[in-house]
This record gives C-alpha cells, structure tokens and sequence, in this order.
C-alpha cells in the first residue's frame, strides 16, 4: 500500500490528521522570536538556542494572488492561490491559499492539509496551505 508522504520532513506536526496538524516553527530562547521553518541557529540574533514549536493553526492574509501558469517543475493543481499569511505569533508564512477564488487581502484563514501529487512510488505527497474561513 503506498501511503503519504510529507512535501519536507519537519515543517508540519502530522500528516495524518489535518484538524491536529501545526506548522512546525522556531523560537529563541534568547530573543523569544518566532521563525519558520524551525531551525537550531535564531535567524534574527544568531543565538544557537531555538526550541522546536507549533504554530497557531489560523492567520490573517496580508497579501495574495492567483497563480495561472505553471511553474517550472510544479505538478500540483491549477490554478492556485500563493500568499503571505500572518500568524499570531508575529510571524509571516509564504503560503499556498486555496481555493484561490475566495482568498483576498485582510481575510481569515486556516491551515489545511493538501495532497500536492502522487511521487513515482504512488505515494500522495501532502504538503500545507491555508484555506479562507467563513466569517
């Protein structure tokens, strides 16, 4: 049976179950700030000392648009939305938004679980996105 796989090891909690899955962030133990993806060196103050924790599920669209050519190597569907998000913790994602069409500057959202394609193994590659929530 193939199974999922994640786009890349690290960035989600889980791929199993989209109502409990996090992005996996960084923060400073020095400066307190957040980063993502999570990484061991604090991109803002070069302190070697960021913990590994998971992100609020939920954010505000800064910023959008609707991709309609392909990128070169992308497989996934068409169109797609592709955005900034701000997340509580002061922190701003380069994002997927989808579906593209309901996806506008100022609009809440939630993070989603997207099967992207299926690899040469017949596995579906799960990545993340964030998908607007009705007000």
């Amino acid at each position: 049976m193939p199974g999922r796989v994640a786009l890349k090891d690290g960035l989600l909690s889980t791929i199993e179950d989209a109502r409990t899955a996090r992005l996996l962030g960084g923060r400073c133990r020095s400066c307190a700030k957040f980063s993502f993806p999570a990484q061991q060196v604090c991109p803002y103050c070069s302190a070697d000392e960021c913990d590994t924790v998971p992100l609020s599920a939920s954010g505000v669209i800064e910023v959008c648009t609707t991709v309609i050519n392909r990128p070169p190597g992308y497989e996934g569907p068409m169109p797609f939305g592709f955005g900034v998000v701000e997340l509580p913790e002061g922190l701003r994602v380069i994002s997927r938004i989808m579906p593209p069409e309901r996806a506008a500057a100022g609009g809440r959202v939630k993070l989603v679980l997207e099967t992207l394609q299926t690899d040469a193994e017949g596995r579906e590659v799960v990545t993340y996105a964030f998908a607007p929530v009705n007000s």
